[in-house]
């Protein structure tokens, strides 16, 4: 099955692709600089404000919700955004330029979806206006957190308020200074069936009881300025009219926001990689060894094709989870959910893998962004869920699948 752009699609994207070039480019290695130094952590680059202000001026601002979303979608589908955000990824940060990275990504979208009038006048206006960050606190050192139902911070009812105490871990954003509010998930109720336990809830950052225990190292990068944390929740008050949705339907929005973030997330890795093999071709041309170039030598070759053929193959399979998504929804979209996920890191890290290899020691050195993204990439089979959580829930909807027919 093929999937060309249509118009609109090489039109926006093509409007991504010059904004890139005009204050993206320019800017990598001096954002690379600003985060790596220890003493601006948890701080934008100075000029931060005026590149998403450019974005947002630009009319190039939240294109990630589709048009189901309606009042807050750009009018978008699932396939049409698909190539631009490929584009926007080609460098990481940049998505968060353009408002349409996570976790605020998927946190928009559960508010946008479940969210209270309430909810999204106080929340979701701001967010999208980029004027505030969040984070999803779900995972939780002590269980294994890629079982939802697992989650054992506890939510009590106390009048005309919850009350929750517990720990949460690898709360990505929680440590930047836009943080406003974290979309915590919790035991709630612990006598009902097994999906029907947890809720999810609005807790403002500023709450009192809620204390970061510290900030964590991926790989020896503290991921700055928006970060990772351990976060200790010790008698935090919010009031009843921040559960969203109701009691008991917190592993129901869990579910319900791995839809268009992860296909999205997929196309993030297509757009990285892309940018790596294009990084190892103009290497490979340019670098000489043995009395000729590497582009050559028949090991690198191989190199470059297998890298192509993995990121195309990728491409597709997300094209055709994001036309499905379009088509049937999420229901009728999961199991190529389930395989986007699996496969997009996994490819990323491969092709990465490959061009920090043809470039030798520049290759691991600060001169290329490669070992930044490896990293990234390799953290991501982790933290997005474990590629074995995603396999064995593929591996299920394939056999019941068979078994219908």
């Amino acid at each position: 099955m093929g999937f060309q752009p249509n118009d609109k699609t090489k039109e926006l994207t093509a409007q991504v692709q010059a904004f890139m070039k005009e204050h993206i480019y320019p800017r990598e290695k001096e954002y690379d600089a600003w985060v790596e130094n220890q003493e601006n952590l948890w701080v934008y680059p100075p000029w931060w404000d005026d590149l998403t202000a450019k974005a947002r001026e630009a009319g190039i601002w939240n294109w990630f919700l589709p048009e189901e979303y309606g009042e807050w979608s750009p009018g978008l589908t699932n396939l049409e955004f698909a190539p631009i955000m490929e584009e926007m990824s080609r460098v990481p940060w940049a998505q968060a330029v353009f408002n349409c990275s996570a976790p605020d990504r998927g946190n928009m979208e559960v508010l946008a979806k479940y969210g209270t009038t309430e909810q999204q006048e106080q929340w979701l206006k701001p967010l999208l206006a980029g004027e505030i960050r969040s984070a999803y606190a779900m995972t939780e050192p002590q269980v294994a957190s890629s079982d939802a139902t697992n989650m054992e911070l506890k939510i009590e009812r106390d009048g005309d308020h919850y009350v929750l105490n517990g720990r949460k871990w690898w709360i990505t954003g929680a440590m930047g200074p836009k943080c406003k509010v974290l979309l915590t998930m919790g035991l709630s109720n612990p006598d009902a069936a097994r999906h029907s336990q947890h809720s999810t809830i609005l807790v403002p950052r500023d709450t009192p009881g809620l204390k970061i225990v510290r900030p964590l190292k991926a790989f020896g990068d503290y991921h700055s300025p928006g970060g990772e944390a351990e976060l200790l929740y010790e008698d935090v008050r919010v009031p009843v009219s921040n559960l969203i949705l109701g009691e008991g339907r917190g592993f129901e929005i869990a579910q319900g926001r791995l839809g268009p973030g992860r296909f999205q997330y997929a196309m993030g890795f297509v757009g990285m990689a892309q940018r790596a093999l294009e990084l190892m071709c103009a290497r490979a041309d340019a670098r000489v060894a043995f009395g000729e170039k590497l582009m050559a030598k028949t090991s690198v070759q191989h190199e470059i094709a297998r890298s192509r053929c993995e990121i195309e193959q990728c491409r597709l399979l997300v094209l055709q989870a994001a036309d499905t998504m379009d088509r049937e929804g999420l229901s009728g979209s999961r199991d190529l959910v389930s395989m986007v996920k699996i496969v997009g890191p996994q490819m990323a890290e491969n092709v990465i893998n490959r061009a920090i290899q043809i470039h030798g020691g520049m290759g691991v050195s600060e001169d290329t962004p490669l070992a930044s993204w490896l990293s990234l990439a390799r953290f991501c089979r982790i933290a997005d869920g474990p590629d074995e959580v995603h396999m064995s829930q593929l591996a299920k909807l394939t056999a019941r699948g068979f078994a219908a027919a």
